[in-house]
């Protein structure tokens, strides 16, 4: 097994998985701590580092509201077990886990950004375990970002400083641990040329500002799950621009009581959190550190970029849950989802554009078990597309990692060659999944 790599930055040293034919490397820095100065600042590569790196635990995750923090609240329930969880500014850590024998392998690559707002969430989440989708032939590399006012923050001086990075810091640091993946994952088996890129919720967000802005020959396909929507009145996918976050930025300031960004930056994390708390806490937080149309990073929203044929595509995995986000868009009680409405769009003006990028879709529709009686909620199918439904405390019996099992199957195909077909485990050929043309071509997964 493959249990010490050595990268363009030292060597490093992982761990046996459960499943020992996997090791996983656990904490590895691909830039410097964004504390002190460079606290509300785009990130700085990672140095070269001396011996061997004892990659053994995750790193302490982003700063957040403490997780576990309301177990009558159904996301602290099931993602969050451990209130203790360290946490720190210095979080800039990814992780990867690696089926190789050796390094010469050349295996297909995901690369995964988790969810959570742009405000919570963090990769060693037990449903993000990377082992199952490793099993099938792929190396997997979870990544860390700032989030909140961490990763969102800005400020006039802010931009002053440095007016070629001065926002979006949280989507800079999913970049460059993405440049760090394409750079050092042949080290692992990987191969540098065959990246997807995927994510959920914000991640999936996170996923399409990536494609907005560019591969850079860094990934070429990508998978979001229920990562794009459109309900009108909601601000998260529709970026402010610059001069406005930096009145919210200026506003913070104030509140806290700082005169520059030199004081806030002498602040600890402690202070901050609690001046958080005071300002509004999570409520108001999710409506006010976000992605920021700077023009720089985020030239405009997604669908308007789209319409004007300013993205490049690429293939696309990608839906939504049955019972997330739906809303009335003619308030007349009539109920629609978010995300579904999102993707038509998307696929419409992909038509119009042209694209001849595959586009798969999904609608995941299986009944949850509980004893609270949860229903397909948004975030719940991340157990099945990772196939870790065992970590979960649901009553899952054998039908749901039946479902699971092929979920996982067509996600594994797609991130090695773009096309989700493929055999099942038995050797038995999987229902066929078309390339999106009409409604009837989504995969709908029940029990």
């Amino acid at each position: 097994m493959l249990r010490i790599v050595e990268t363009k930055l030292g060597k490093i040293e992982g761990i046996p998985a459960a499943d020992p034919r996997i090791t996983a490397f656990k904490g590895i820095p691909f830039a410097k701590p964004p504390v002190g100065n460079l606290r509300f600042h785009a990130p700085v590569a990672a140095e070269k580092w001396e011996g061997t790196l004892k990659a053994w635990n995750f790193a302490p995750i982003a700063v957040q509201p403490t997780p576990y923090y309301n177990p009558d609240d159904l996301y602290c329930r099931e993602w969050s077990v451990d209130k203790d969880i360290p946490m720190s500014e210095d979080c800039l850590y990814l992780n990867v886990w690696t089926p190789a024998n050796a390094a010469d392998e050349k295996l297909p690559v995901y690369v995964w950004i988790h969810g959570g707002g742009f405000q919570t969430g963090f990769t060693s989440e037990m449903e993000f375990d990377g082992e199952r989708i490793a099993r099938r032939g792929i190396v997997v590399v979870t990544l860390a970002y700032r989030l909140n006012m961490f990763g969102f923050m800005c400020h006039p001086e802010i931009t002053e400083e440095n007016p070629k990075a001065p926002a979006n810091f949280g989507l800079l640091d999913q970049r460059m641990a993405m440049k760090w993946v394409k750079d050092n994952i042949a080290a692992f088996g990987g191969d540098a040329d065959n990246i997807t890129l995927g994510g959920q919720s914000a991640g999936g967000g996170s996923v399409l500002n990536q494609i907005m802005f560019g591969t850079e020959d860094i990934f070429k396909r990508a998978v979001c799950h229920s990562g794009m929507f459109y309900m009108p009145g909601n601000n998260i996918m529709v970026p402010r621009t610059l001069k406005e976050a930096e009145k919210l930025g200026q506003d913070f300031f104030d509140f806290v009581g700082v005169k520059n960004l030199k004081e806030i930056r002498q602040l600890s994390t402690a202070e901050l959190r609690q001046k958080w708390d005071q300002y509004g806490g999570h409520e108001k937080s999710i409506q006010t550190w976000l992605p920021v149309k700077d023009d720089i990073f985020i030239s405009d929203e997604f669908f308007n970029a789209l319409s004007k044929n300013q993205i490049t595509t690429v293939p696309m995995f990608f839906g939504y849950t049955s019972d997330e986000f739906t809303f009335s868009p003619k308030g007349d009680g009539v109920m629609v989802n978010a995300v579904k409405t999102a993707i038509d769009m998307y696929n419409k003006a992909c038509l119009e554009n042209g694209s001849k990028e595959a586009r798969y879709c999904y609608q995941f529709d299986v009944d949850i078990p509980g004893w609270d009686n949860p229903g397909k909620f948004h975030s719940v199918d991340l157990w099945f597309w990772f196939e870790s439904l065992a970590k979960c405390w649901r009553p899952f019996t054998g039908k749901y990692y039946d479902v699971s099992r092929v979920m996982c199957n067509y996600l594994c195909n797609f991130i090695k060659c773009g096309d989700p077909n493929g055999q099942d485990c038995d050797g038995s050929q999987m229902p066929e999944w078309k390339n999106y043309s009409t409604e009837k071509d989504f995969r709908v997964f029940r029990v």
